[in-house]
């Protein structure tokens, strides 16, 4: 199932936790080779997880991590801001209603359907709170994990050429994109919508038209 999960809500799940930081470190670190630190606990984390980001997470039904992405509003700190503005022309991407996406990972195993269920939560956020795009970095792997789900990224600047490219760019998730979407996951949109609400039934979720 997907769980929609706080930063300062994750010691609730403490398998789920564990093994999604794992799993970052198994795939950034060792089959991507990312300068990332990894922690003597075997984890991968970085300064933006202490900043209560929201986590879409896929649960197995061991309760194990089968996937997941991290969202943060862009009004405060991101990785885009901080690291990135060379491929922005120094452009600052700054608004309530631009949320950054990053460390999508994937357990070893995962299939596509897992990557499916992932782009619905997503999806989810964006429609519940009234977003209007996402802004992430991506590399050629990500790129076409975005194209295989039918979304294409509003590229704002690349560098590098091959594997080595890098890009800074939107993205936003259509109701025509739903559909395929959850066909892919083998959800239906009822569950979708009950999973989502379920995990902010006693966290009220932002109005973000109201803060603008």
């Amino acid at each position: 199932m997907l769980r929609y999960i706080y930063a300062n809500d994750l010691y609730q799940y403490p398998l789920l936790r564990d093994t999604m930081f794992q799993d970052r470190a198994d795939q950034f670190k060792r089959r991507l080779g990312w300068d990332v630190h990894v922690n003597e606990a075997g984890e991968e984390r970085d300064e933006y997880d202490d900043m209560n980001p929201l986590y879409v997470i896929w649960e197995k039904p061991d309760g194990t991590h089968g996937g997941s992405m991290r969202f943060l509003p862009t009004t405060g700190d991101t990785m885009v801001n901080d690291h990135f503005l060379h491929l922005t022309d120094g452009v600052r991407i700054e608004s309530p209603f631009i949320w950054e996406c990053t460390r999508f990972c994937l357990a070893p195993g995962a299939d596509r359907q897992v990557t499916a269920a992932l782009t619905l939560g997503a999806g989810e956020i964006m429609e519940e709170f009234h977003l209007e795009h996402f802004v992430g970095v991506f590399d050629p792997r990500m790129e076409r994990i975005y194209s295989l789900m039918g979304l294409v990224p509003d590229v704002l600047g690349r560098t590098g050429e091959g594997r080595e490219a890098i890009g800074v760019g939107l993205w936003d998730m259509h109701e025509d994109v739903f559909e395929p979407t959850l066909d892919r996951a083998g959800i239906d949109r009822e569950t979708s919508k009950r999973w989502f609400h379920e995990a902010f039934e006693h966290r009220p979720i932002p109005d973000l038209r109201a803060i603008a």
